[in-house]
């Protein structure tokens, strides 16, 4: 059983910063491919970013790209997203999920094909 844990949300203000860590049960960096994604309040879940296994290719939403990055360190097993110039509409529960490929396919964003899930860390962006 593949278990996820994320950490490092919290508040901060307009325009801060915060890096978010998931860390893995296992070696599955080396094996799967692993998605940051969020959901705000009255919202659907939506995919922020996606790292492959294969080949470390890395893919993002259109309104995080420039200001979010995801990486990960196969040795710790730990996925991380450093998310600058963050905004009020950031606010929202990040979780991550293993996908069930080593690679991020077109369809990654839409959440249908990971097999575990964190249980996610809140991030609020207000003054």
């Amino acid at each position: 059983q593949v278990q996820l844990v994320e950490s490092g949300g919290g508040l901060v203000q307009p325009g801060g910063s915060l890096r978010l860590s998931c860390a893995a049960s296992g070696r599955i960096l080396d094996y799967y491919a692993i998605a940051w994604f969020r959901q705000a309040p009255g919202k659907e879940r939506e995919g922020v970013s996606c790292i492959s296994a294969s080949d470390g290719m890395t893919y993002y939403a259109d309104s995080m790209r420039g200001r979010f990055t995801i990486s990960r360190d196969n040795a710790k097993n730990t996925l991380y997203l450093q998310m600058n110039s963050l905004k009020p509409e950031d606010t929202a529960v990040y979780y991550c999920a293993m996908n069930k490929y080593y690679y991020c396919s077109d369809q990654w964003a839409g959440g249908l094909e990971y097999d575990y899930w964190g249980q996610g860390t809140q991030v609020t962006v207000s003054s």
